[in-house]
């Protein structure tokens, strides 16, 4: 028999033989019959019988190890895998660099697959913690495709939930833009009527400008920084592609999403800042949730409320942009989607578009041309009809009174074409 094929536990040439075989053996032998006469009965070798009672009954071949080209380098190969995010094909090639060990890719995935089950379950692996009350908020942003009208609009969510009393505020927004996360906050503690210790976030790029996966540093915008300092709470960015390193999965973009948009068109896009809030109030504030046990409002009034440092008083923290634009000749600039009018006579001209809180203007040259509030939603237009005066009223041209005299003779003709008619 092939040494590569034993019965377990034993070693050295034998002869593989059947359980029926093995039983008849071992019966003889309780009869008194020796190993010579066992063998002859059977057809078989007396050591092929010595070692299968020496077993004590039948068992199934194993096939003998083998050398692996990747033996003893497992500590090397989980190090690898894990530097590299699990990139086998990079473990591959730093194997024939390092070690000058040429393998397929199909060998490397195979000695790692188990350390791939690891990865996977740790991205998936989630630790609840409770946080105190007044302690924490997290906010985060989702998009949705929302009838507004007769048309569908990608419409921006900014959701803040209260870590302790899971109580939700919501806002709509036509897009995700640095000012549209801090007037969603100035929104959350205005409404809360206070501000947490922390504000706990997503590695938004208008947030955070660096975040180190390894050191866990946190290099946060300076507008953000200024932002958290006028309102006078901490920053804390979840790790890295780790959305679940919130502590929490509360998902509450996915709630309203799924409860208070699901189905839903409307009007306008005050209609529906009016049903995100009426939402808000009559269920989202209202319900028990399953964590907690508790309606998230009652939750708040009781024991969150107070711990939260009020907000009364604080004035709003001013976040502005300057835009360049070149004025269509629709005699407007376009600015988040929406236009907005521009006297007709700097069509074509470069101006300076400044987004301040709820109002717009725009400036030529340093002196302020046109001012309008800032409108919600998407392909809208903001008109001022003083822009439009004496758009295209021209001079008008004398109207002769007689026709001009002929330059030639009518005989003239004649004479060329051969003669009168």
């Amino acid at each position: 028999m092939d040494e590569a094929l034993l019965p377990t536990g034993m070693s050295g040439r034998v002869e593989m033989r059947t359980p029926d075989e093995v039983s008849a053996m071992l019966a003889l032998r309780s009869c008194g019959w020796g190993t010579k006469r066992i063998a002859a009965e059977l057809g078989c070798s007396r050591n092929t019988v010595r070692r299968w009672l020496a077993e004590g009954g039948w068992r199934s071949a194993r096939p003998a190890a083998r050398n692996k080209a990747l033996d003893g380098l497992e500590s090397w190969l989980a190090e690898r895998f894990r530097r590299h995010a699990g990139n086998a094909d990079v473990v591959r090639q730093e194997l024939a660099a390092e070690h000058g060990i040429e393998v397929s890719l199909r060998t490397v995935e195979r000695a790692v697959a188990h350390l791939r089950r690891e990865l996977r379950a740790e991205a998936r692996a989630t630790v609840r913690f409770e946080t105190r009350p007044g302690q924490q908020l997290q906010i985060d942003f989702g998009e949705r495709r929302v009838r507004i009208g007769e048309q569908m609009e990608k419409v921006f969510f900014f959701v803040a939930t209260l870590g302790y009393s899971r109580r939700l505020h919501v806002r709509a927004f036509a897009a995700e833009r640095q000012e549209h996360w801090f007037e969603g906050l100035e929104s959350t503690f205005r409404t809360f009527g206070g501000v947490p210790e922390e504000v706990l976030l997503d590695n938004a790029r208008a947030l955070i400008q660096h975040h180190d996966p390894v050191s866990r540093e946190v290099v946060v915008n300076p507008k953000l920084h200024a932002f958290a300092r006028h309102w006078g709470f901490q920053v804390k960015a979840c790790a890295p592609y780790r959305a679940r390193t919130k502590g929490k999965d509360e998902r509450g973009v996915g709630y309203v999403k799924a409860n208070a948009i699901a189905g839903r068109s409307f009007e306008s896009f005050a209609a529906l800042e009016a049903h995100l809030e009426a939402w808000t109030r009559d269920v989202a504030d209202v319900r028990v949730h399953g964590t907690t046990g508790e309606a998230p409002r009652r939750r708040f009034e009781r024991d969150e409320a107070a711990r939260l440092r009020p907000a009364a008083g604080i004035p709003p923290f001013l976040s502005g942009r300057d835009l360049l634009r070149r004025v269509t000749s629709d005699c407007s600039v376009e600015v988040d989607g929406n236009a907005y009018s521009v006297p007709w006579r700097l069509i074509g001209e470069r101006v300076t578009v400044t987004v301040t809180g709820p109002e717009l203007r725009v400036l030529h040259a340093g002196r302020e041309v046109a001012r309008h509030a800032l409108r919600a939603g998407r392909k809208g237009r903001v008109t001022d009809p003083a822009h439009f005066a004496g758009i295209g009223r021209r001079p008008r041209q004398p109207i002769a009174e007689e026709p001009p005299p002929l330059l030639r003779p009518l005989s003239e003709y004649d004479a060329v074409a051969g003669g009168a008619w």
